[in-house]
């Protein structure tokens, strides 16, 4: 039996010679079918098994395999190490080292007394400060709104300045803004700071000084909201300036935004009212306003009389009420041009007091034996006053406003020829008239000052910017001053008539639309009479027209309360 098993085990050696000879690989199916013919081996010991050596060409493939894994890598290597080792060095670096702004603080707004109107707060998480306002209404024209810097959800800062929007906030912007600062923090690998090092240190914003009287501002401005909604206006303006200087004392525009809540931007609900509010609380009536000015016109167009010789002072024109011009289309129904009331014989003083429309027809249009200055000579004066021109350019630049002429008439009515009534109507401040608040009070400081044309200006004790002088004698001056002085005494203007101050004035009232259901009421003037120091104008837009009380109640409101209050305004000029 055992001599069985020896042959056995010599038979399979000598065919597995021949297999190797015939081939020197062995198929992995061949071992394990001669495998499952050995039960008998013990596998522990290594019987059965049996062993070659690996042949030269896979040890020659494994070589070259591992050689060019080894090149790869360093290939890989001196990429990151030699080519690029500056530029991960330094993205290492940034990692570590991270550059943030240094926000400035943005300057602060004072009024004339230096009360603070615009000031900074530190938000809370907030890298850069935020702008708090005075909690005062009538302000927010004045003062205007900001943007602040803005970042993306990253925390890069897209915007890293205020950004004023309107108002002094926008004007006066570069002056407020300062210089932003930078500093470099120094992080580890979690993120937290390790040191914080000041490259470049902010540099604050310049305060800014309005000629501005917060209180007088105030007053103004409550004394218009309040009359408009008492009295049906949709809106107002006011403005009060030193008629020397051109230095705003107060200015108001109804209805009005919040500052606060326009530079908050969270407010979403009160914002969406504004946006959609019909009366526009965005529009600055003062400088964007533009209004017809009705009577208000009247004194300009005396003076452009009296300067062409049109009419001496105390020449005598007869008021009846209404006036006649015949109709070339319709002789039998001629034109008829009216006023409120008849005022009887009046000179050119006493026109402007009463405040007489049959008087303007005829020194602007002509009548009967009267010569009229004409619609290029009423354009001419009225335009000496800075009406239908551009503003100076400034923090009170706006809307240029309209004089009616032949040239208007044709590009806004077709085929239709420049008519005496055209004339007419132009010479009381109606038909295609419309100017602005601060047009009004700029023109009047004129009246006021004997000539010069000032410009404005918002800052306080700021340097003359220069006046133009108007080219008419000083004693045609006095004459409409004189008339104006009048309208307080004994004409349409005597709710001024306060013995705290003489006032000169001239009101205004213009009808609109063709059913003149509605009216803008104006009032423009100066103050003290003998030696002006303020002059003023005040509109209420689009009020009903059977209302008996208009801008002059604003002003007189604040004038009662000027003699309370501040005193100090209402003396007489150096």
């Amino acid at each position: 039996m055992l001599n069985g098993k020896i042959k056995k085990i010599f038979g399979w050696s000598r065919r597995s010679r021949r297999l190797m000879k015939s081939n020197r690989d062995i198929d992995p199916d061949e071992i394990f079918l001669d495998s499952s013919n050995l039960p008998k081996f013990d596998t522990h010991q290594f019987e059965g098994r049996i062993v070659s050596s690996i042949s030269k060409r896979s040890i020659t493939f494994l070589a070259v395999f591992f050689a060019f894994i080894f090149a790869l890598f360093s290939v890989k290597i001196w990429n990151l190490q030699v080519v690029k080792g500056s530029e991960y060095s330094a993205r290492s670096e940034n990692n570590r080292l991270r550059h943030t702004t240094i926000f400035p603080l943005r300057g602060v707004i004072y009024d004339r007394n230096g009360k603070e109107l615009a000031w900074n707060t530190l938000g809370e998480g907030k890298e850069f400060a935020l702008r708090k306002y005075l909690d005062l209404p009538g302000l927010s024209h004045i003062l205007g709104y900001v943007k602040y810097p803005a970042k993306d959800s990253s925390g890069f800062y897209y915007n890293e300045n205020y950004v004023g929007k309107t108002g002094v906030e926008k004007f006066f912007n570069d002056e407020l803004s300062g210089e932003s600062g930078l500093k470099i923090i120094e992080t580890n690998a979690l993120g937290k700071i390790q040191s914080e090092s000041v490259i470049r240190p902010p540099k604050n914003g310049n305060n800014v000084n309005l000629s501005i009287d917060a209180e007088v501002q105030n007053k103004l401005h409550e004394s218009i909201s309040n009359l408009a909604k008492q009295a049906g206006f949709s809106g107002g303006a006011g403005v009060i300036m030193d008629a020397r200087s051109g230095e705003v004392l107060a200015l108001s525009s109804y209805p009005e935004y919040s500052s606060q809540i326009l530079s908050d931007g969270t407010n979403i609900g009160a914002i969406k009212k504004y946006v959609e509010d019909k009366n526009k609380p965005f529009l600055n009536r003062v400088t964007d306003g533009l209004y017809t000015p009705g009577s208000i016109i009247k004194p300009f167009v005396a003076l452009g009389a009296l300067t062409e010789k049109i009419i001496s002072p105390s020449d005598l024109i007869f008021s009846g009420g209404s006036i006649k011009v015949p109709n070339i289309y319709n002789p039998n129904k001629p034109s008829v041009f009216t006023e409120v009331k008849a005022h009887g014989y009046v000179d050119m003083r006493k026109a402007l007091a009463e405040s007489s429309n049959v008087y303007f027809y005829e020194i602007g249009g002509g009548y009967e034996n009267q010569k009229g200055l004409g619609i290029s000579n009423i354009e001419k004066y009225v335009r000496l006053f800075g009406f239908g021109s551009d503003f100076p350019e400034g923090f009170f630049s706006g809307k240029s406003g309209t004089v009616p002429n032949p040239e208007w008439k044709k590009e806004n009515f077709t085929d239709q020829e420049w008519r005496v009534g055209d004339t007419y109507n132009t010479s009381i401040g109606q038909y295609g008239f419309q100017i602005t608040p601060i047009q009004a009070v700029r023109a009047v400081s004129a009246i006021a000052n004997g000539g010069k044309l000032v410009d404005t200006s918002i800052i306080l004790d700021s340097p003359d910017g220069g006046a133009k002088s108007i080219d008419i004698k000083s004693e045609d001056f006095q004459v409409v001053r004189e008339g104006m002085r009048g309208a307080v005494q004994f004409g349409t203007a005597v709710g001024l008539n306060i013995p705290q101050v003489e006032v000169a004035a001239k009101t205004g009232t213009a009808e609109l639309g063709s059913d003149k259901k509605f009216v803008n009421s104006w009032v423009i003037g100066f103050f003290p009479y003998k030696n002006p120091r303020y002059a003023f104008a005040v509109l209420m837009e689009h009020g009903p027209s059977a209302n008996l009380i208009g801008g002059l109640y604003v002003m007189r409101g604040v004038l009662d309360w000027m003699s309370a209050n501040a005193p100090q305004y209402l003396q007489s000029a150096d």
